[in-house]
């Protein structure tokens, strides 16, 4: 026998019990944050930033290759979104300066793609003011790859900051846009792309080629200013052997992100 539909009310009534069971572990899962404080404090290390972008990462692989019926990919990244960045808030200083370039508002609708609506967002003029609020405690420098600036150029005389995330996180978002950059220990999350910097004459091209004889694939990203920006496939630490035998006299690794989720 054909079982029979249920009923409108029957459906909100189902809903009504499951927004009362998701506010609940919500709940509890936003109160774990300030545990998650006390016991970094009791490991003398309250007075870090908690950002960790391979932790994070790993997760949201974790949860997209869990079997789901009717939660997007889109729908379960923003999600998780929120909560990672609603308890890292609460754990210490978190806020965000964004330098957009000519396309500011694509750049704020990003950032808050990224880290949510936790943290507290300022517009900077110039790129160097994101890089410089990057550098105080709790910082997140969220800046547009406008091809009318190489603000990442700088990242090779700033050591203590480096790149993390390429955003949007998902491809059918769009093409990548901006990046973000912190004071944050850069370790690798499994599939994750690398970003090296520049000064060298030669073609981009005969660039590429050279990296992939030390087996290095290698796509340039932007060329402007005299510099060029190379995203690498897979994870490269500053001082590795093959890329410091690449050609330029200003040159070096800036940072590494995890690549789209849905890439």
């Amino acid at each position: 026998m054909d079982r029979k539909p249920p009923t409108l009310d029957d459906v909100r009534a189902r809903l009504d019990a499951i927004d009362a069971e998701l506010l609940r572990l919500v709940d509890e899962r936003a109160g774990l944050a300030n545990d998650v404080a006390d016991a970094k404090r009791a490991a003398g290390d309250g007075d870090k930033f908690g950002l960790r972008p391979a932790r994070e990462a790993m997760l949201m692989r974790r949860l997209l290759a869990k079997p789901r019926q009717g939660a997007g990919d889109a729908l379960t990244v923003r999600l998780w979104r929120e909560l990672i960045s609603d308890s890292l808030a609460k754990q210490g200083p978190f806020h965000l300066t964004v330098w957009g370039g000519a396309d500011a508002a694509r750049t704020v609708e990003l950032a808050r793609a990224q880290f949510g609506a936790a943290p507290p967002l300022r517009q900077a003029a110039k790129p160097e003011d994101a890089l410089a609020a990057a550098k105080i405690l709790g910082g997140v420098g969220i800046l547009s790859l406008a091809p009318t600036s190489a603000w990442w150029g700088r990242l090779l005389a700033e050591p203590t900051l480096s790149v993390f995330a390429i955003m949007p996180s998902l491809s059918v978002w769009g093409e990548p846009a901006a990046l973000a950059v912190a004071q944050v220990d850069v370790e690798p999350s499994g599939d994750d792309e690398t970003f090296w910097v520049t000064d060298a004459a030669e073609p981009a091209a005969k660039i590429v080629d050279g990296l992939s004889r030390d087996g290095i694939a290698a796509e340039l990203m932007l060329e402007t200013g005299g510099l060029k920006l190379f995203v690498l496939s897979g994870f490269y630490q500053r001082g590795d052997a093959r890329i410091a035998r690449a050609p330029g006299r200003l040159a070096g690794v800036i940072g590494a992100a995890a690549r789209p989720f849905d890439a």
